[in-house]
């Protein structure tokens, strides 16, 4: 049996455990943040912003070289003259089948030419329209590609897409921007939240919509978030779950930043 005074101090400590809750440490992270890559190969001639850089939304982050579009535009631009030529040519040729068919029909009915040639100019307009309906065709294939290229122009200046902050960089002037790899990561600080790792014998306690107490000591801040999701994964070397945490800053708060968290 249990003294009293023991029941006492075990009440007494289980109201306190109670009362204080979890206090637990986490770090803030952008939940909206995005890997900038480039989508065409090229040297990179300028760049606008380093580590650390503030940006908006449009805003040139940096530039890669045109040389490999502008030999496109220019094995395209040659094609289209090309076809045109062609088209030129077939509707001259048929000009001139068209006349001289008109001029045997009219000698046939004096029966000054045979039936056979004017036949034979008939199927060769016919065969001239037809060539120059690929032409036309082939014209219209061309100019689509040459606004293909031009559209690519616009991928050689690579923009911010929202507002944020650069918290990498790994591109310079002069080297090379492969398509889909990484250049930069842009942080948005207007969508941050709080990672803390939460005890599986604690996940009662924290349950999607639950508001909490966070605190960023570093710049002085105090307030209300909310537990907005539970990461289903535990950690199967220390039985923890991430705990995701939102709320509103009302100075500035960078990622990586240390916080605690009281449920």
């Amino acid at each position: 049996m249990k003294t009293p005074i023991l029941s006492i101090l075990l009440f007494t400590l289980s109201t306190t455990l109670t009362a204080a809750g979890l206090s637990l440490s986490g770090s803030v992270f952008s939940d909206n943040q995005k890997i900038i890559t480039s989508r065409n190969m090229g040297f990179v001639t300028q760049v606008n912003v380093s580590e650390g850089s503030r940006v908006k939304t449009g805003d040139l982050l940096y530039t890669i070289d045109a040389q490999e579009i502008d030999s496109s535009k220019s094995q395209v631009e040659s094609a289209i003259a090309q076809a045109q030529l062609s088209l030129q040519m077939y509707q001259n040729q048929y000009q001139n089948v068209n006349i001289n068919l008109e001029r045997n029909k009219r000698l046939l009915e004096q029966d000054m030419v045979s039936r056979y040639e004017v036949e034979n100019l008939e199927l060769a307009r016919t065969n001239l329209l037809n060539s120059i309906s690929i032409s036309k065709h082939q014209v219209e294939q061309a100019k689509a590609r040459l606004k293909e290229v031009h559209n690519q122009y616009r991928y050689l200046r690579i923009v911010a897409p929202n507002n944020g902050v650069i918290i990498s960089k790994s591109i310079k002037v002069g080297e090379m921007a492969m398509p889909g790899m990484p250049t930069m990561v842009l942080a948005d600080l207007s969508d941050l939240k709080i990672n803390i790792d939460v005890a599986e014998s604690n996940l009662k306690l924290t349950p999607i919509g639950k508001k909490v107490k966070v605190s960023i000591p570093s710049v002085g801040f105090v307030g209300i978030g909310t537990i907005t999701s539970v990461i289903p994964n535990s950690n199967p070397m220390t039985h923890t779950f991430k705990v995701k945490i939102s709320f509103k800053a009302r100075q500035t708060v960078y990622p990586g930043m240390y916080a605690l968290v009281e449920i």
